[in-house]
């Protein structure tokens, strides 16, 4: 079930009244029916995968809670692998069977391994990674395993992150579903105010920038110049309404209940550096990359080499776990390379700082460098949008060519005026004033929740407002039912 479709406009007011209607004792298990509704308004036979994954680990987490020395690390060990397993076969067994096909090809051997025709489960790998954080907690001891299957079964299933996240640690979550939470007017109102911008982003400005971004990136060798740039800057914007706009109605519907999930971004595209843009993007799998993988392999806590290797290892797995392609792979290289020569170059652009005298200028300075950290972001989205690594080649290649020549100037304004890209030029005007406004929005942030700057504004203020968001979802938006984009995560 799709946030922005006319179901989960059914779907949540129901499930919320109900929720509160009932007794506490019985609402984890009306919580826990619903999210296999909404689970199951996809495609209703993955259900079953999930609950094998569920099943695995609750088992799991008590042996692990009961065991000691090798037999408790053997049990870890058997749920990791397990559970990876069925991600595995789901996400990634098409790809290395394909890519060892075309090797044993290129030598001329017979490889007998048929490709698998079967459809990923939605947000396999979100759940996965929800389900593996428990277990690990459970057997480093500061989690006690969770007795009761169906709350256990609810901690992986519930329906707000279930397909896309906040990854949630179940120190944050799993008590939660133990406590009573009561009606209260400030927290449904702040929920509901989430839920609209987060429905804001993604109808008004990701699924409208979409269309252009589809229109040249399905097919780029049509493009050169302005409108490879155009699309280029559109789907970082896109990438970010969409995700960040799933999150903000995926946290507020849970507040409205009365339950916390954590914060999954923060203002990403003001960065000043690429290290920084990392803890303010995706922070629930960044954070869950770190602890699990990153520290595992010994973090920083080890040589100079070593270091930089767990750091470029642990971005090629982040790559990795957003695609079974080879663009994504390259994605998650990319990203860490940029870690790394920021630590190479550290030296010496402090040195170029200093004698340019450009610190005096500490605003232009600041600018710079969020404006540079958004550029290298931007081309590492070529990768991650990109068909295919020919066609990210091609973009690279080709969007800064003969800028300022006349006939593809005049061949670019002809596209634009005419439509060309899906987008006239009024709405690509309106997409921009949008991610300005947005913008602002996160200006305004730097200085505290503006939902509680709002809430002590005059009633005519925070109603005018109300109305300006209202009116732009309705007369703005895109109402095709696209599905967000880390479903196919």
């Amino acid at each position: 079930m799709l946030f922005n479709s006319i179901e989960f406009i059914v779907f949540f007011p129901i499930v919320t009244f109900l929720y509160f209607f009932l007794p506490h004792k019985y609402r984890w298990s009306m919580l826990l029916a619903a999210s296999c509704i909404f689970y199951m308004a996809f495609i209703p036979v993955y259900i079953f995968i999930l609950g094998i994954t569920i099943l695995i680990d609750y088992t799991a987490a008590l042996w692990i809670a009961s065991s000691e020395g090798r037999k408790k690390k053997l049990y870890l060990i058997i749920s990791i692998i397990s559970t990876c397993l069925v991600l595995f076969v789901f996400k990634y067994f098409n790809f290395f069977n394909s890519n060892f096909a075309r090797i044993a090809s290129f030598f001329h051997w017979k490889y007998p391994i048929e490709i698998i025709n079967i459809i990923l489960p939605i947000g396999l790998s979100f759940h996965t990674f929800q389900s593996l954080s428990y277990v690990i907690e459970v057997y480093r001891g500061n989690q006690k395993p969770e007795r009761h299957f169906g709350v256990y079964a609810l901690y992986v299933m519930f329906y707000p992150q279930l397909v896309a996240g906040p990854i949630e640690r179940p120190q944050n979550l799993l008590h939660q579903f133990h406590e009573e939470h009561f009606i209260n007017y400030s927290r449904i109102t702040d929920g509901l105010k989430l839920m609209a911008w987060g429905m804001f982003k993604k109808v008004v400005i990701a699924d409208r920038l979409a269309i252009l971004v589809n229109q040249v990136y399905n097919d780029p060798t049509v493009y050169s110049g302005f409108p490879l740039i155009l699309a280029t800057v559109f789907f970082s914007f896109q990438i970010y309404c969409d995700f960040s706009g799933y999150s903000d109605i995926a946290i507020g519907s849970a507040q409205v209940m009365g339950f916390r999930l954590m914060d999954n971004f923060n203002r990403p595209y003001f960065s000043k550096s690429v290290a920084e843009f990392w803890k303010r993007w995706h922070i629930s799998l960044s954070s869950w990359f770190r602890d699990y993988l990153y520290i595992s392999l010994g973090g920083k806590k080890v040589g100079n080499s070593r270091w930089q290797f767990n750091l470029f290892f642990t971005f090629l797995v982040s790559g990795l776990w957003h695609g079974a392609n080879w663009t994504f792979v390259a994605w998650g290289a990319i990203n860490g390379l940029f870690l790394l020569c920021s630590i190479w170059t550290k030296k010496l652009r402090e040195k170029i700082v200093a004698v340019s005298g450009i610190y005096r200028f500490p605003r232009f300075y600041k600018y710079m460098r969020v404006l540079f950290v958004f550029s290298l972001i931007s081309f590492a989205w070529i990768f991650f949008r990109a068909k295919n690594i020919s066609d990210a080649y091609y973009i690279i290649t080709h969007m800064f060519k003969n800028l300022i020549n006349v006939n593809v100037i005049s061949k670019n304004l002809l596209i634009i005026s005419h439509g060309w890209l899906k987008l006239t030029g009024y709405e690509i005007i309106i997409s921009i004033l949008m991610i300005l406004f947005m913008e602002a929005v996160h200006l305004i942030q730097r200085h505290g929740s503006i939902r509680r700057m709002l809430s002590e504004k005059p009633v005519w203020v925070r109603w005018s407002i109300y109305f300006i968001i209202t009116y732009s979802i309705i007369f703005f938006g895109v109402f095709d039912n696209t599905q967000f984009i880390y479903f196919q995560f």
